[in-house]
């Protein structure tokens, strides 16, 4: 048995939506929650002191990237990536997973993991050749994926035993299934192979975890549900997933942005209830909103603390660009119901100058403000799950920060 386990506290009527508490060997993470993104274990810009205050549960790590530098047997040596980075709470690593879609497929293509799909793309034949792997920095065959370090060149192998090796050594409180993340234009065939050959990583991911008794004591295992944009995929890889002994299951791969929040309501429907589901890789604040109404009770995306550290901001009024002449003179805050750091001492002028002036500052500001923003936005969710104002905080919140939504 692992140490991870998860209680529903209340259900969303009408919804697949819940509040929950999932508990770790590092702490409580209070459900739905936003999971900020640490890749390299820092979260960019901020010390772990600035991430906990403000609000921060839990902090995600990348394997793949941890794996290449320092190495994963150096933080082992840490105590694991929460103490090297001194971060005293929950924690969790991906798979590396993802690096097989980023570093193949989807390597010079730019494509994304979650796309506009267009009827177009869908049946012109355009759609990426996820056979056709010459020149890019992964190459997937049934066993892993052989990949080239984006630093020196070097060639390296993951398998799903290699991933869980790694994982160990990084010590999370919750870890992934070795997967394939796929392109969401790939082809239906192989959206399919795709998904079968995750269901099978996924097998020996389980296998390899059990095998290591020390880290079943201690870190929860998540397999992960793919399948792309289609709703017969992403049923059977829920099917197939649920019926292993997964201590949670993480939502991963790519989906027409459209119909991600479908998608997830689809897979949802059922995979275990009383098991925890992480969505991997979102962030903006109607993705937040679908995906809690769809069931999931945790997130993870790097975009809040990259736009903050480039300058587009979270307002209750939607996306500011600080770099824009206009706030050269605006001295209010950047959101003036903001309780953060940044909004109670400084203006959009002052941090306007700080970006135009490529000042180290403007990032760290910029992401203080961002991920306190996503953060305050899922308690405030969580609340209205509690005392049954979900509804109405949803309305409220995209008809302004949108100002399109109405009732």
């Amino acid at each position: 048995m692992s140490n991870v386990e998860f209680k529903i506290k209340k259900k969303l009527s009408g919804t697949l939506g819940r509040a929950g508490v999932l508990e770790t060997p590092h702490g409580i993470i209070e459900t739905p929650a936003f999971v900020t993104v640490g890749t390299k274990a820092t979260v960019k810009a901020l010390t772990p002191e600035q991430v906990e205050s403000l609000g921060a549960q839990v902090v995600l790590a990348n394997t793949y990237h941890l794996y290449l530098e320092p190495g994963d047997e150096i933080v082992r040596d840490a105590g694991g990536f929460g103490k090297f980075m001194n971060w005293h709470g929950p924690t969790m690593t991906d798979s590396g997973g993802f690096q097989v879609f980023s570093l193949g497929v989807a390597f010079g293509a730019k494509v994304r993991k979650l796309s506009k799909v267009t009827q177009n793309e869908i049946v012109s034949g355009d759609e990426i050749d996820p056979e056709d792997q010459a020149g890019k920095l992964a190459k997937i065959d049934e066993d892993g994926v052989t990949f080239k370090s984006y630093k020196d060149g070097s060639e390296h192998r993951f398998t799903p035993e290699r991933s869980m090796e790694i994982q160990h050594n990084l010590d999370a409180d919750i870890i992934f299934a070795f997967d394939e993340c796929t392109s969401p234009v790939a082809p239906y065939e192989y959206q399919k192979q795709a998904m079968e050959r995750t269901h099978r990583w996924a097998k020996r991911s389980l296998d390899a975890h059990h095998a290591n008794k020390n880290a079943v004591s201690k870190q929860g295992l998540f397999g992960v549900v793919q399948g792309g944009r289609h709703r017969d995929l992403r049923e059977e890889s829920a099917r197939v997933l649920g019926a292993m002994d997964f201590d949670g299951y993480g939502i991963g791969g790519s989906f027409d942005k459209d119909d991600m929040t479908t998608a997830v309501g689809w897979v949802n429907a059922i995979l275990p209830e009383d098991k925890p589901r992480h969505l991997l890789g979102i962030g903006e604040p109607e993705d937040l909103f679908g995906a809690v109404l769809n069931g999931c009770d945790l997130f993870d995306c790097v975009a809040p603390t990259r736009m903050g550290r480039n300058g587009t901001l979270h307002t209750r009024d939607g996306k500011i660009n600080l770099r824009n002449a206009k706030f050269a003179r605006d001295f209010t805050p950047v959101d003036s119901e903001c309780d953060c750091y940044t909004c109670k001492n400084y203006t959009r002028a002052y941090v306007a100058h700080l970006f135009r002036s490529n000042e180290m500052l403007a990032g760290t500001l910029g992401s203080i403000h961002n991920l306190r923003f996503i953060i305050a936005l899922v308690e405030k969710m969580r609340a209205a799950i509690l005392d049954g104002t979900f509804d109405t905080l949803k309305i409220n919140f995209l008809g302004r920060y949108h100002k399109k939504i109405k009732g």
